[in-house]
C-alpha cells in the first residue's frame, strides 16, 4: 500500500461511516472478510413511488504485499441494497466476502465502504496472516443468539459467547485468565518507562471444541482469556484472546464511565472528590459546569470529550480499553490528527501542517504481544510538555481543542 493519509480509518468527518471488518480463516485455503455498518449512517433514498427508502453501499477489498507496497495484487466488490420505511431506523448490516489467498505469506488487506446515495466512504485496513491453524484468525466470536460474527473481542463481565475455529473441531484448548491492569498512561512527555510486558497467568483451564467447530464461553470475571493450541507454543501470535471488562464499553453510559478518564485532565484531589462524592455523575456534571461557565458549553464539553472517549474505545482497544492506550490518550487530549501514516511497525499522527515547526507529531511503535495486534505505545518527548499543558488547561477552562 502506498503512504497515504489515512486519517479517515479513525473517524475523520462527520457524516463518516461506522465501517467494521474482520478476517476469518474457516480452513488454510479458505479465508472471509466479515464487515458491519450501521442503517443510521447510510443515506436512504425515495424512489418516488410510495414504498420504502432504499440505501446502496459497495463493499470493496484490495490486496497488497505489505504497507509500503503500491502494487494491488487482488480486488473484489459486492453491492448492498437495503430498503427501509423509516430512515432513522438504527440497524446493524452484516455481510460476508470470500477472500482469495493466492500468496503463500501474509498481505494487507484494505476494506472500504462507499455510500453511493451519498457518495462518502470509510476504510478499515487488516493484515491477513498465514499462521497456523491454531493462530488468531482461525477463530471469531459470535452472538450466541444468531451465530452472527463480533467484531470486537472486548466483552463485559457474564457475557456468553459462541467462538468459532472450524479448524480445531473436536479438540481441546487451553486456557490462561490474566488480571486486567488499572494503570493509566502517563503524560505524553513523561519520562517514566511504560511496562510493555504481557500481564502473567493467574489460573488455567480447558475448552472443548465442538464437531462443528464451535465452542461456547461465559466468564464471569473480568480478565484476559487467552486460548491456545498448545502450552509449549511460544510463537507470539499464537492463540486467541478474549477481554473481559467490568463497566460499560464501548459507550459512556454509568456515573464511573464519565468519571474515569476525567483523570487526564484533573489534579489527584479533585478527582478524589469527585469519586467520593455522594452522586458522582452530579459532581462530574459540576465539574464541567465549573469549567466552561455555563449550561451549553458544558453540554458541547461532554459530548465532546466522551464521544473522543468512546471513539477511543473503537479503534484503540488492546489490552485495556480504547481510552486507556497511549493513542487513546492522545485522541482524547488532542483530537483527531490532520494527517496519519500508517505501517506495519508503527503509526505516526500530525497536527498541523507536515514539516511545519509549529505542528505537533506524535510516533506510536507497535508492541509484540501474544494477546492483541492492537497495542501501540507512545515515543514520550520531553518537548511536547507545553503542548500537553496548554491542551488540558484548555479543557479545563471549556475551551475543545477541535482539529
Amino acid at each position: 500500500m502506498k503512504r497515504d493519509n489515512q486519517v479517515a480509518l479513525y473517524g475523520k468527518g462527520t457524516t463518516q461511516l461506522r465501517l467494521s471488518a474482520r478476517v476469518h480463516h474457516t480452513s488454510p485455503d479458505h479465508s472471509t472478510v466479515y464487515y458491519k455498518l450501521n442503517t443510521r449512517d447510510l443515506l436512504y433514498k425515495s424512489d418516488g413511488t410510495g414504498g420504502p427508502f432504499r440505501s446502496v453501499v459497495r463493499i470493496t477489498y484490495e490486496s497488497y504485499a505489505d504497507w509500503g507496497s503500491k502494487q494491488l495484487l487482488d480486488s473484489a466488490s459486492t453491492l448492498i441494497q437495503d430498503k427501509s420505511t423509516d430512515t432513522n431506523e438504527d440497524r446493524e448490516l452484516i455481510g460476508s466476502m470470500d477472500l482469495r489467498r493466492n500468496e503463500s505469506r501474509s498481505f494487507i488487506v484494505r476494506v472500504t465502504a462507499r455510500d453511493l446515495n451519498r457518495d462518502n466512504e470509510s476504510s478499515m485496513v487488516l493484515r491477513v496472516e498465514r499462521d497456523g491453524a491454531g493462530s488468531r484468525q482461525y477463530f471469531m466470536p459470535a452472538d450466541t443468539s444468531n451465530g452472527l460474527p463480533l467484531f470486537d473481542d472486548h466483552l463485559r463481565a457474564g457475557t456468553a459467547v459462541q467462538v468459532r475455529c472450524e479448524s480445531l473441531a473436536g479438540r481441546s484448548l487451553f486456557g490462561t485468565r490474566h488480571p486486567n491492569s488499572a494503570a493509566l498512561p502517563g503524560p505524553v512527555f513523561s519520562g517514566s518507562i511504560t511496562n510493555t510486558a504481557d500481564p502473567r497467568p493467574d489460573s488455567t483451564f480447558t475448552v472443548t471444541v465442538d464437531h462443528d467447530g464451535r465452542f461456547h464461553f461465559a466468564p464471569i470475571r473480568p480478565g484476559i482469556y487467552h486460548f491456545r493450541t498448545d502450552t509449549s507454543a511460544t510463537a507470539v501470535r499464537d492463540g486467541f484472546t478474549l477481554f473481559v471488562l467490568d463497566q460499560s464499553y464501548p459507550w459512556v453510559d454509568e456515573a464511573p464511565d464519565m468519571l474515569k478518564p476525567l483523570r487526564y485532565i484533573t489534579s489527584v484531589q479533585e478527582f478524589d472528590r469527585m469519586a467520593k462524592a455522594a452522586d458522582v455523575r452530579k459532581a462530574v456534571e459540576r465539574f464541567w459546569m465549573d469549567a466552561a461557565g455555563d449550561r451549553e458549553r458544558a453540554r458541547e464539553a461532554i459530548r465532546i470529550y466522551y464521544s473522543r472517549v468512546e471513539n477511543a474505545n473503537r479503534h484503540f482497544s488492546a489490552l485495556v480499553e480504547g481510552w486507556r492506550t497511549d493513542r487513546g490518550l492522545v485522541h482524547i487530549i488532542f483530537g483527531t490528527p490532520t494527517t496519519i501514516y500508517k505501517s506495519e511497525t508503527n503509526e505516526t499522527w500530525i497536527y498541523g501542517e507536515e514539516n511545519n515547526l509549529m505542528s505537533l507529531t506524535f510516533t506510536f511503535v507497535k508492541r509484540k504481544s501474544a494477546f492483541s495486534d492492537n497495542d501501540l505505545v507512545l515515543e514520550r518527548d520531553p518537548m511536547l510538555r507545553g503542548a500537553w499543558y496548554r491542551n488540558v488547561e484548555s479543557w479545563r477552562s471549556g475551551r475543545v481543542y477541535q482539529n
